[in-house]
Parts: structure tokens; C-alpha cells; sequence
């Protein structure tokens, strides 16, 4: 089995506030780490109520504080809401606390709405100028050459992996020109997937930071004792999705049995467009489904996401993914 790692949004559920749910992201990484998880990834996303993770650098040196070997890092920051400059000097402040376990992957979304987007101060073509944002900020992370003008300290000279993130072509092409490591976003945005993974392996670029390709794609999983339950608590992203495509995003829902048979064919048709890449049930089912995604992307990673209502079953979910990978320490 390929390593697996565990992406994390930090949910707020219904009944609960962004306190409870980033020190519920804080105990998560902590089993990871027992479970033999590599990294443990928080994401950036804003205006969303069900997401408290909008303040990624804070949200990673709150969980890094809490753990002691597993990696933690952004998957991703959305580098066109930020100055290349202050996302390396959060990075490098970051990687001085934490040496050797912080990563920063970057993406060129908004990661929020367009009326927030312009609230960060963001320009409608931002995300035009990522690669040469990408080539600026990996600068800052070189040592620094006598009368350099604009320095990152802390941040400069420091070892801090920098990832490309994903859901479409762009960022295959960026990371393979950069020779950098790739993820793709196919727990949400399938569509592109095979094809993304194929242009990043034949155009890379060895680098002085990756000498051969590596992919790690997102993977939901939801797992339980049964697959009956494991499919219940399935429910809660359903729902998620349905509300965020109807405008309506909010609080992470409890499970609802009857969710699936009130969706409109439009509706079922979305969900399984989008999370076409999820695997439900039981441990067995489990393994058989990470082993058939693996097999048919060749993934030489996965990042598995679990956007489970109550945190004993989103734990136990996670225990199950780690035991029937075999990663369990």
C-alpha cells in the first residue's frame, strides 16, 4: 500500500463553534500520528461556515504544537490571495518552530466566493500570474546572495517542501515544468484527473527539490464497522454538496438516512460526478476501494478526507483506513 496522509477542513458541525472544531482537527492529527499517517494537511477556504481552517498558517502551528513527528502542512494555500513574500515568512516562521515537518502546497483558486475574494483584496486575474508568484516565492527559501533587497526571514535557507496543487491541467503543467511534487484535487474534481496525472509524468522536470515525479491524489473515504453505517455517515458531504451547489453552504449536517431519496436526478447525477472518487463501507470494502484507486491512478500517494458529523466515528474512520492499509504503527 502507498503512504497515506489525512486532509483536514477543520469542520463545523451543526451545535458546534470553530474553537470546538479546530481542537478536534488538533486530536485528529494526534491519532494520525499514532496510526502511522505521513501528513496531516489543512486547507484553506473562506466565507464558508462549515470550514474554520480559513487562517491555514495559524490552524498548522496550532496542530504541529500538538504532534511531534507527523508532517503538517497546507493543502493548500491559495497563493494569489497572498503576497509570494508573507506566505514565505509564515512558512518559514513555521518551518523554525517545527523543523523538518512542515509542508506548503499552493493553488491558484480563490478558495471563497467572489464577493470574499475581493474582500482579501484579490484581483479577478490573480491566478494569471501563479507560476511567476510560485518561481518568486520558491526564491525566498534560497539562501540569501549579498545585497539581496528583499529577504524572507524567517524563511530563507530553510527546507520547507513547496507542492503544486490541482484540479485541472494548469497545475499539472506548473508542477512538472517547476519539477515539483503534484496533488490533485480528485475528491471533489474527478473530471480531470487521469488525464492531469499523465501530462504532469511526462513533461516533469527533475528539480533541485524532486528527481522523479510523485502524485498524491485526494481520496474521500468514509469507513465503519458496517457498510450500512459507513453509508450513512456519508450522508453529511451529500449534503454538504448539495447545499454549497445550491448557494446555501453551512454547518456540517448530522447523517440523514432519507437524504439520498429526496435528491432530485440532477442532484444524484452531481454527487456522482463529483465525488466519484469515494470509497464507503466496511473495512473490507475499504481496502478493496483503496487498492482499485491506487491501481487504476497509480498514486504514489493518497491523502484521504473524511468529512464525518460526529469526531469518535470520523476517528474510527480514519483507524480503519489506517489498519486495513497496513500503516498501522
Amino acid at each position: 500500500m502507498v503512504p497515506l496522509s489525512v486532509l483536514d477542513l477543520a469542520p463545523i458541525t451543526h451545535g458546534s463553534d470553530a474553537a470546538q472544531a479546530l481542537e478536534r482537527s488538533r486530536d485528529l492529527a494526534r491519532h494520525a500520528e499514532r496510526w502511522g499517517y505521513r501528513r496531516f494537511w489543512l486547507a484553506e477556504h473562506h466565507g464558508i461556515p462549515g470550514i474554520a481552517s480559513a487562517a491555514t498558517a495559524v490552524v498548522i502551528a496550532h496542530v504541529a504544537a500538538g504532534t511531534s513527528t507527523i508532517r503538517v502542512g497546507a493543502g493548500g494555500i491559495m497563493l494569489p490571495n497572498h503576497s509570494p513574500l508573507v506566505i514565505a515568512e509564515q512558512f518559514g516562521t513555521l518551518a523554525s518552530l517545527f523543523p523538518g515537518r512542515i509542508d506548503l502546497g499552493l493553488g491558484r483558486a480563490p478558495g471563497s466566493d467572489p464577493a470574499t475574494a475581493r474582500a482579501l483584496r484579490r484581483r479577478a486575474t490573480a491566478g494569471d500570474d501563479f507560476p511567476q508568484d510560485v518561481v518568486e516565492l520558491l526564491s525566498y527559501f534560497e539562501p540569501a546572495h549579498p545585497g539581496q533587497a528583499i529577504r524572507a526571514v524567517p524563511g530563507e535557507g530553510l527546507d520547507v517542501p513547496v507542492w503544486i496543487l490541482g484540479s485541472s491541467l494548469f497545475g499539472a503543467q506548473v508542477a512538472a515544468m517547476l519539477g515539483l511534487p503534484f496533488a490533485f484535487a480528485s475528491h471533489f474534481a474527478p473530471t480531470h484527473l487521469q488525464q492531469a496525472v499523465a501530462i504532469y509524468r511526462e513533461r516533469f522536470e527533475p528539480s533541485l527539490q524532486l528527481a522523479a515525479p510523485h502524485v498524491m491524489l485526494g481520496l474521500n473515504v468514509f469507513a465503519a464497522d458496517t457498510d450500512r453505517e459507513a453509508a450513512l455517515l456519508f450522508t453529511s458531504l451529500q449534503q454538504a454538496f448539495v447545499n454549497l451547489r445550491r448557494g446555501t453552504p453551512g454547518l456540517l449536517a448530522p447523517p440523514d438516512e432519507l437524504f439520498p431519496s429526496s435528491l432530485l436526478p440532477y442532484e444524484r447525477a452531481m454527487l456522482d460526478d463529483v465525488l466519484s472518487c469515494t470509497v464507503v463501507g466496511a473495512p473490507e470494502t475499504v481496502r478493496r476501494g483503496i487498492d482499485d484507486f491506487v491501481e487504476r491512478t497509480g498514486a504514489d500517494e493518497v491523502i484521504v478526507t473524511s468529512q464525518v458529523f460526529d469526531h469518535a466515528a470520523r476517528l474510527r474512520s480514519f483507524e480503519i483506513v489506517a489498519e486495513v492499509a497496513g500503516v498501522v504503527r
